[in-house]
């Protein structure tokens, strides 16, 4: 999250849609660049290679310290998988940034199969030897991993964990591990009983939905992403729609559930039950609450290629979090102009917000005028990609932007405490700085 930047227009720097955007620091640009960064997927306006390309040129012009807290921030707060590993390649490419390499490698990987993608990432440019650094790392991560979680992602392709063994030399805890990392270059390791494994093990695919279903074996986000391969395949509804009942929603953001029923809507009002029960019980927000909602044609691209979910989501999500826990919450849209959404709330409250305009060209700094005019609040918080069309005033109180796009420049800066990503982080944040005054 960034902190609050009392910063000068520059108008040589536009936006995409050509208004005035700010001159930020290298850091606050690679902050910007990363955290609603999903690594090499293009989004509407820039190249995903082109987004990869710049936060590799800011990395070495940024502090070393600043580099690796922001490639924990990014994975452990943003559960962002990629970018943290492309952000450590590139500080092991510089002298300055190297000494921090392995901590941070250690750190960021989270799931066995990061150690081979890092690994990937490090040979993308071609082969080369690892460095003494970055194979510290992989050595201290391995361990991390018991056998489930190896034989889950010992997949196939060029770069097998095996070989991330052989490379780093990583030595085991104690004997137990020594036995398993054994089984992992033989490959005998014990096949794990996940929904990957029974769906390609030939297996009938509604037979092995309903086991898994009946087993408890399907963790919140595997079942909400495979509710139409459910519905596809026939499965039993009453163990679909008792299995949303049942399941663990505390860090389920309502963007998920937003998507899961674009595609399952025949499940839409239990999916709303477990969404409303995600949110439920969330410390307040106090006072009066503008929620502004960008709903240009822009916000409605997918989040990354193969995503079912569009960036819209993410914004609808954050709004119907928003008033679930805000005291007092009005919600607006904009495009061509400013549209007040009904006082809806969860599936309904996405909906008006979805019909409320056509999903067009992306006037934010008209529509603050004519919200800064209309309305007292005490917060207002603009979730939006950033690539508006007019010069952006500021807020007439605490003003946020919650910036869901990785584009180059910005508008919400100057007197706006400019947040970049959409996790449930977001919230903790805004209750620090309202808490504190500012967030370190």
């Amino acid at each position: 999250m960034a902190k609050l930047n009392t910063l000068n227009l520059n108008f040589g720097l536009r936006t995409h849609e050509g208004a005035p955007a700010r001159n930020i620091s290298t850091e606050l640009q690679l902050r910007r660049s990363v955290l609603a960064c999903l690594l090499w997927e293009s989004q509407f306006y820039e190249d995903g290679v082109e987004i990869a390309g710049r936060i590799a040129e800011l990395v070495p012009k940024v502090a070393a310290e600043k580099v690796a807290a922001l490639a924990i921030e990014a994975r452990e707060r943003m559960k962002l998988r990629h970018v943290p590993l492309l952000l450590v390649r590139e500080m092991a490419r510089h002298k300055t940034h190297r000494h921090l390499v392995s901590d941070t490698l250690a750190h960021v990987i989270q799931r066995a199969d990061e150690l081979s993608e890092f690994v990937a990432i490090y040979w993308k440019d071609g082969r080369v030897p690892l460095s003494g650094q970055v194979k510290k790392g992989l050595a201290a991560a391995f361990p991390k991993f018991d056998e489930y979680q190896l034989a889950k992602y010992d997949r196939g392709g060029p770069i097998k964990l095996r070989d991330v063994l052989f490379l780093s030399h990583a030595k085991p805890r104690d004997a137990a591990q020594a036995g398993v990392w054994k089984k992992l270059i033989w490959g005998r390791l014990t096949t794990p009983d996940t929904w990957e494994v029974a769906l390609s093990s030939g297996a009938d695919k509604r037979e092995a939905w309903e086991r898994l279903l009946r087993e408890q074996k399907l963790g919140a986000l595997a079942l909400l992403r495979n509710l139409r391969n459910m519905k596809d395949a026939g499965v039993d509804e009453s163990l679909v729609l008792a299995a949303l009942r049942e399941m663990s929603t505390g860090r389920v953001l309502p963007f998920r559930f937003l998507a899961a029923a674009r595609y399952a809507p025949q499940w839409e009002e239990t999916l709303e039950q477990a969404m409303l029960k995600s949110v439920a019980g969330q410390e307040k927000l106090p006072g009066k609450t503008i929620v502004l909602v960008d709903v240009s044609g822009s916000m409605t691209a997918s989040l990354s290629r193969r995503s079912e979910m569009q960036r819209t989501d993410a914004a609808y999500g954050l709004a119907v979090l928003l008033r679930e826990i805000g005291e007092k919450v009005a919600v607006y849209s904009f495009s061509n102009h400013l549209a007040e959404i009904p006082a809806r709330r969860g599936f309904a409250l996405r909906d008006a917000i979805d019909a409320s305009q056509p999903h067009s060209a992306t006037y934010l700094g008209k529509a603050l005028e004519a919200l800064n005019e209309k309305e007292r609040y005490d917060r207002l918080i603009v979730i939006t990609d950033e690539q508006a069309h007019d010069e952006v005033p500021g807020p007439k109180g605490k003003g946020y932007v919650i910036n869901v796009a990785s584009y180059k420049n910005g508008v919400g800066y100057g007197k706006w405490t400019h947040i970049d990503g959409w996790s449930e982080a977001v919230l903790e944040y805004v209750r620090a700085v309202e808490q504190t005054g500012s967030i370190n």
